[in-house]
């Protein structure tokens, strides 16, 4: 999970860019980068950090040019404290690129060896950006015809890519001389969206991980970027688009409805926040086959993307909502940040109780999803801590049982709670009296009902169903191999190749 952002304007785009990542910090909050463009010379300046810290006022001054793209990292793969792994990345042969890339290639070992043994290119870090990167630069080279590029050149190239690489990819890179490319894995797992602004000198567009920038920014959403399609605009600033994927399925990473957007974002044409309050009714109707209503004095979120579910839950159940805890605004998000040991210490850094509302009562706690179960452990703590007499459980999610390769960093089975357990055990694991999950059918129909026509989604998570069809075992074994070198928690042996149930799926 990454933000990023394309800009092509009239004027200068580095405030643009800057406050656009400013929207989207909550992607991605272990370094940043930006790059511009002015009389096809590049100007890049990246750095881990938040946004706010990589970029100063100098940086600001030397990032010139009316096109650029901007990033904001989370990692998943490599270190998290490795700069050098800061998008976006720039490659110089044959044409001057510079890219920067949401999700996560899932056949990256593969391609760098084709890339070292045929294309002749050398990746110097460990990231998948930069192996797509060299990939979509190659395949331009493959494409042309001499030393020009023309339309059919871009988008053969994107379809080269599209065969070549597996995994979740949104992309927004700059061709020096030519213009701005964006494009979107056959699948669209991850999400793109552009639009435009109409100003005195022509028409602006810009590129985005969320429609929330467009809006914050004063851009009118024009679409989606479709699952395999690319979309390209030259120097005039006319648009060009074609579908570069066969067969291209739309099937979104459900966990952006449930964790990672904002809830005022509207991804594939579905408001996050509407979803969300359709996950509370659907978590309510279970809860009351499992708990008696009479059981529960009130109803208190975990802050903060939890709120909407937890207050229709509340008004379904008809049980008075509270805020219960209070959000220190400046810890960042404890899911994404690097390290057990960091986000455990965060958490009780970033809430407080307000004690009143705990106090003599029974209390149903409402959080979005329980990952590694590191945050619901220490706040059910701290609910018990403040004088609540019970703790209930409530997660608009199902379990979270299998590794995401697809761009979120919960790639080991055993930093996951709910690997081979329970709820009940789940509910000891965690300290809570009782612990009640969404149903993934449920889940998908809180979706559904806002846009019918979305049929398929990315659930992997959730039941192992890994969309596009090349995740096994023995892929996920190798995954979790090389995090143990990086000092990540040991492997769950309870877990073998044959245990993991994986329903892989052809792709045509």
């Amino acid at each position: 999970m990454c933000g990023i952002l394309g800009v092509v304007a009239t004027t200068p785009v580095n405030q643009l860019l800057y406050d656009g990542l400013m929207v989207l910090q909550h992607r991605g909050q272990d370094a940043a980068g930006m790059a511009t463009v002015e009389d096809d010379a590049f100007h890049m300046h990246k750095g881990s950090g938040l946004v706010r810290d990589v970029f100063r006022t100098r940086n600001m001054r030397a990032l010139p040019g009316n096109m650029g793209i901007a990033h904001c990292r989370y990692p998943t793969a490599g270190s998290a404290f490795d700069s050098s792994l800061s998008q976006p990345f720039y490659v110089n042969s044959p044409f001057g690129i510079v890219l920067g890339h949401n999700g996560n290639l899932t056949n990256t070992e593969e391609l760098k060896k084709e890339m070292f043994r045929q294309d002749l290119r050398h990746i110097n870090t460990h990231s998948d950006s930069e192996v797509l990167l060299n990939a979509l630069a190659h395949e331009l080279q493959a494409t042309a015809k001499g030393y020009r590029l023309d339309l059919d050149t871009i988008f053969g190239a994107v379809s080269a890519v599209h065969r070549r690489c597996r995994g979740a990819y949104a992309v927004v890179a700059m061709i020096a001389g030519y213009g701005m490319l964006a494009f979107r894995d056959p699948f669209g797992i991850r999400p793109l969206i552009f639009g435009s602004n109409e100003t005195p000198a022509g028409t602006e567009y810009l590129f985005a991980s969320e429609s929330v920038a467009l809006d914050t920014l004063g851009f009118k959403v024009l679409r989606d970027v479709e699952p395999g399609e690319a979309i390209f605009i030259d120097l005039e600033h006319r648009i060009h688009q074609r579908q570069c994927a066969p067969n291209s399925v739309l099937a979104p990473c459900i966990f952006e409805f449930v964790y990672l957007a904002r809830p005022d974002s509207v991804i594939d044409g579905v408001s996050v926040y509407e979803a969300r309050l359709h996950m509370g009714e659907h978590l309510a109707d279970k809860l009351v086959k499992h708990i008696p209503v009479e059981e529960i004095d009130v109803v208190i979120p975990i802050p903060d993307s939890s709120r909407p579910s937890a207050m229709q839950l509340a008004q379904r159940i008809d049980v008075p909502y509270r805020e219960g805890f209070v959000k220190n605004r400046y810890i960042g998000r404890t899911f994404i940040m690097p390290g057990q040991a960091t986000r455990k210490r965060s958490v009780r850094q970033k809430l407080n109780t307000v004690a009143q509302e705990f106090k003599g009562k029974r209390v149903l706690l409402v959080d979005d999803s329980i990952v590694r179960g590191t945050t619901s452990r220490e706040i059910v703590e701290m609910a018990r801590a403040a004088g609540a007499l019970k703790v209930y459980f409530a997660s608009a999610s199902p379990p979270v049982r299998y590794p995401n390769v697809y761009g979120i960093d919960m790639p080991t089975r055993s930093e996951l709670i709910a690997t081979g357990r329970s709820g009940e055990e789940i509910a000891r694991e965690i300290g809570a009296d009782a612990l009640v999950y969404q149903d993934l059918d449920a889940l998908k129909a809180s979706i559904r009902e806002l846009k019918p026509s979305l049929c398929n989604f990315d659930t992997s998570c959730f039941d192992g169903v890994y969309i596009t069809g090349d995740v096994s075992p023995a892929y996920l074994n190798a995954i979790e191999l090389a995090r143990e070198g990086d000092g990540a928690p040991a492997r769950d042996e309870r877990w073998s190749s044959n245990q993991l149930q994986l329903n892989l799926m052809s792709v045509d």
